[in-house]
């Protein structure tokens, strides 16, 4: 549920990701976090992994197959969360993200609702995700939504991988 008042999901148009303001902000702290929680630190985006890196310099080059979903709270990108096209009627989340000083506030959630809705909306039967088995407070939020540890489709230690079935269209339409 999302307690702020401000607060509303968007999907940006295509080719303008980068002109959200704050987005790159959120995708480079995504990334700079998850490095050194993987005791990888580095010290600016500019040393990230090149595929990371691109995602924050470039959003839309990087999302071009993909939709981007923004949480934004006074014209500021506070959330983000990345569904990509769907691929055997499966579709994949990705870097569900948070701004720390907007945690604990709903934003993950109304995201996490945007991008099933998103799902059903384009018919995808399944909607997977991983997370790094250290991020606690996320697995027990993707399990309140239903998604259930499933067999890995990437092997690099410390990530589960999650999954559900997607919202049908008419489910979606009697939540909202």
């Amino acid at each position: 549920m999302n307690d702020r008042p401000g607060l509303s999901v968007v999907r940006p148009p295509a080719h303008t990701l980068s002109a959200v303001h704050g987005l790159s902000a959120l995708l480079a702290d995504y990334h700079l976090k998850t490095e050194s929680e993987k005791g990888l630190p580095v010290a600016d985006v500019a040393a990230l992994p090149a595929r990371y890196r691109a995602e924050a310099e470039d959003p839309d080059r990087a999302f071009a197959d993909a939709v981007v979903l923004v949480a934004q709270d006074g014209g500021t990108a506070r959330g983000c969360v990345v569904v990509t096209a769907p691929v055997d009627g499966r579709v994949e989340i990705k870097r569900l993200w948070t701004d720390p000083g907007f945690r604990g506030r709903g934003v993950a959630s109304a995201l996490l609702d945007a991008a099933l809705a998103h799902a059903a909306r384009g018919g995808a039967r399944t909607v997977r995700l991983s997370v790094w088995q250290w991020r606690t407070g996320a697995v027990s939020l993707y399990e309140r939504f239903g998604f259930a540890v499933t067999a890995p489709w990437d092997e690099r230690a410390g990530l589960v991988c999650m999954e559900r079935a997607a919202p049908t269209p008419c489910t979606e339409q009697a939540r909202s």
